[in-house]
């Protein structure tokens, strides 16, 4: 029997989480095996779990007994798998020259490990700036991550843009085809001189997002001029992220829609009627919306024999009837994105700009009001010309 170098005992559950969290730094393939693993580091009554894969970095310390301090390096997704299968009791591991061993329950796995020296060093996050609620965050992810494009051709636009100011945090994201913003408010802990924009890999983002959701407070740590990543910490987990080149176009002026028709309806039962509507839609084929001035909306989609229609309730602002159509798919994404019970609709016509928000009725504000704020959710669709 060699040498024990390092050994902690630690509750199977609670090493089960830490290492799912720090796991999702884990490339899904890669040509460096040694980027598969998480480091593990015992000392001081503290177990550290982290992963690296040089775009994300994601660190996780947890409570353990620590009697030999030290470091290994295993695989991450085989040590997940036997996380998983263990009974739920106290687990010793410990590791002997290469081998790396789990013992629980009368239970025990051999598991080899990768090389320490051949390990990247993960890079330092950068000071916090901010902390913003969690939960909150993660939320407002999600609704714009819908409009992010699927298509790493052009990388920019598959991320989210993240604007920090005195006031808020704006989250924008965009395939040139639709446009979704969203903002909450932060708390600056540094403000910055002048607001500041980066654009993150929105699949990573939204990722990141669900797993710190619970945290309550989420700090999040940038520095524009140095190596070009984000931080965000919160309930002893820590990620960095490296950030995307490039910026999405400004929306500030796409989202004014002077003199534009106002509709609203009623969010569940419109997207349940364009779900069912877009049964028999071609791909690629618009669903067309005909808003009516005596309060209702009718959906029809299809052509020649397979066609389908249905008739909502709706209100309509300024007395003409308004026909339009979008893409089934991109105007089902846009309302799941709200949970209002009603959304509105500023249309400026047929093949023009159509913006959404969230409404928790239908009430049309008086022309002589004064303008009110924007909403905090925004989500700004192309509208298509109907088919007749």
């Amino acid at each position: 029997m060699g040498a024990v170098s390092v050994e902690f005992r630690i509750e199977r559950r609670a090493l089960a989480d830490a290492v799912a969290w720090a796991g999702t730094s884990l490339p899904a393939r890669t040509p460096v095996p040694v980027l598969g693993g998480l480091l593990l580091e015992a000392a001081d009554g503290r177990l550290r779990i982290s992963g690296f894969d040089y775009e994300v970095s994601a660190a996780v310390e947890v409570p353990a007994e620590t009697p030999v301090r030290g470091r290994a390096l295993v695989l991450g997704r085989r040590l997940a798998d036997v996380c998983r299968v263990l009974p739920d009791v106290t687990l010793r591991c410990s590791l002997e020259g290469s081998r790396f061993a789990v013992d629980g329950g009368g239970t025990l796995f051999g598991l080899s490990t990768l090389p320490l020296h051949d390990y990247p060093a993960a890079p330092e996050p950068p000071a916090f700036q901010a902390a913003v609620d969690a939960a909150e965050f993660a939320t407002a992810v999600a609704q714009v991550a819908v409009a992010a494009s699927r298509d790493d051709t052009l990388p920019v636009l598959t991320g989210i843009q993240i604007r920090l100011d005195d006031e808020r945090m704006t989250l924008a994201s965009s395939d040139r085809y639709r446009y979704a913003v969203r903002t909450v408010p932060w708390k600056p802990e540094h403000p910055f001189p002048e607001p500041v924009d980066v654009v993150v890999p929105g699949r990573r983002l939204t990722e990141i997002s669900k797993s710190l959701a619970r945290t309550g407070l989420l700090r999040v740590g940038l520095n524009p001029s140095a190596a070009g990543l984000i931080a965000f910490e919160g309930g002893g987990m820590l990620t960095t992220l490296r950030l995307l080149e490039g910026r999405l176009p400004r929306y500030d002026r796409l989202f004014v829609l002077d003199g534009a028709t106002v509709a609203f309806a009623e969010r569940e039962p419109l997207a349940d009627a364009v779900r069912r509507v877009a049964v028999v839609a071609e791909p690629n084929s618009p669903i067309r919306l005909d808003f009516s001035a005596e309060g209702s909306v009718l959906l029809q989609a299809g052509y020649e024999d397979d066609v389908a229609s249905q008739r909502l309730p709706a209100t309509l602002d300024g007395g003409a009837d308004m026909a339009t159509a979008f893409n089934p798919a991109y105007l089902l994404e846009a309302l799941s994105s709200f949970s209002t019970p009603w959304v509105r609709f500023d249309l400026l016509g047929p093949g023009q700009r159509a913006l959404l928000t969230g409404a928790a009725d239908a009430a049309v504000p008086c022309p002589e009001a004064s303008d009110p704020a924007p909403a905090p959710h925004r989500h700004l669709l192309m509208s298509l010309r109907p088919l007749a």
